[in-house]
């Protein structure tokens, strides 16, 4: 029997994360937060110094490549797993802004996003798999057995991640972090590889007026229903 494949996809700061991770805890499924990859590869590059100050990699990117591991923890007391960077659990340092403001260039580069995806499609040989990014059920699991598009407002949005920077005493203006996801958007639907599209036959979960258990909510009903078909 075929392992579940669960994807879901959106822009940033629309709930992704918390909702796959809930939805894994849930259903006892593994959870791979492929932006949390992205942003592990981020921080690398800048640990390096291989990106310049127009945020292009510099020359030798390609060969630090083959030194990077991606890879997750095993999950704690909490069964959370988080992302770890050469065996290293990096968890707090890719969630501030000065990585968020790295990651869209990154991950717009080919050679890393074939890396990432290779890593990705591996996890489903192992089991049932959550995956939350912006081209997973249009590129790494186009024929994933389940596709949840999840939509908020840009404000509404930029309120949740403000709300996480403020929870981690980071000062940060509102306006500053609309501008960035504006920013992410714009680049994230249009870079050449990869771009973010809406997956074809997802089932869309717009959570602009929802809170994270309505939302965790509504998507056990749609994904109750498909799997009793």
């Amino acid at each position: 029997m075929k392992n579940i494949i669960i994807t879901i996809d959106g822009h940033s700061a629309c709930g992704k994360s918390t909702l796959a991770k809930s939805l894994a805890s849930k259903l006892n499924y593994l959870y791979i937060d492929s932006g949390a990859m992205y942003r592990a590869v981020s921080l690398f590059f800048k640990r390096s110094d291989l990106i310049s100050r127009n945020y292009e990699l510099k020359n030798g990117y390609q060969k630090a490549l083959n030194n990077l591991s991606i890879d997750f923890s095993d999950a704690n007391i909490d069964g959370k797993n988080f992302v770890t960077l050469n065996k290293e659990i990096v968890e707090d340092e890719i969630r501030n802004i000065e990585i968020s403001n790295l990651v869209s260039h990154v991950s717009k580069n080919s050679l890393v996003r074939k890396k990432m995806v290779a890593i990705q499609q591996s996890y489903a040989l192992k089991s049932n798999v959550i995956m939350d990014g912006r081209d997973i059920g249009s590129v790494v699991f186009p024929n994933a057995t389940i596709k949840l598009w999840v939509t908020a407002s840009v404000e509404k949005r930029a309120y949740r991640r403000w709300l996480e920077y403020q929870n981690k005493g980071e000062s940060i203006l509102l306006k500053k972090v609309i501008e960035n996801l504006t920013f992410r958007d714009k680049n994230d639907e249009n870079r050449a590889e990869s771009p973010l599209v809406r997956p074809l036959n997802s089932i869309e979960i717009n959570n602009t007026s929802l809170n994270a258990a309505e939302t965790l909510e509504n998507a056990l009903i749609v994904i109750k229903r498909h799997l009793e078909n």
